[in-house]
């Protein structure tokens, strides 16, 4: 399967962003992560740095949409294929620029689409 990032990863482990790491993990995705700390779920470990990422084909947020403006430089930078916005990430605005620019949007949840084969 192609490279995910995980936008928003938390080492909490009752987080949906953790749970999703680790769905990632059991169903074989290439899985990266970004986060505001430094950690590792499994042996994915969290980044605080965009530049460590690189082929990504999927970002998965779990960032709302007050703090995606922050982020959306860096998300066009790594040109992914597709976004996943997860519930509580939803944002209309940044469907439009995503998809002026190619890039596929799909407003689910992770694991829902794991979980149902549809990832």
């Amino acid at each position: 399967m192609k490279k995910t990032l995980v936008l928003g990863a938390s080492l909490k482990q009752n987080r949906y962003s953790n749970l999703a790491v680790n769905r990632l993990l059991d169903h074989n995705v290439d899985t990266v992560a970004f986060g505001l700390k430094e950690g590792d779920i499994r042996q994915v470990q969290i980044k605080t740095n965009f530049d460590d990422f690189q082929n990504i084909h999927t970002i998965t947020l779990y960032i709302g949409a007050k703090r995606q403006p922050e982020y959306i430089d860096k998300i066009l930078q790594l040109n992914p294929k597709r976004v996943i916005f997860n519930p509580g990430t939803e944002n209309p605005e940044l469907y439009r620029l995503l998809e002026s620019k190619g890039i596929e949007v799909e407003v689910a949840c992770t694991l829902v689409l794991l979980a149902t084969n549809q990832y």
